[in-house]
């Protein structure tokens, strides 16, 4: 995700307002820290998904997997 990713996205969240006219500066180094916690820590629990799939009998491991994550954003 790039800084100007996150910033749209913090802009669409309505976040932007509460920090982008402090200290503008501080505000995106935080913003970029909380977007890449957050995308490791989603990266992980994909990887997680794999995992279980690749443990079990499943036959078509890329389709459960990928209705997997597809539901983890209806969660």
């Amino acid at each position: 995700m790039t800084k100007d990713d996150i910033i749209l996205i913090a802009d669409a969240s309505g976040i932007a307002y509460y920090g982008m006219g402090k200290d503008r500066d501080k505000f995106l180094h935080y913003l970029e820290a909380f977007a890449a916690l957050v995308s490791k820590h989603e990266r992980e629990a994909c990887a997680n998904l794999c995992d279980k799939y690749a443990e079990g009998p499943e036959r078509n491991y890329s389709e459960n997997i990928a209705d997997d994550i597809r539901a983890r954003g209806n969660t």
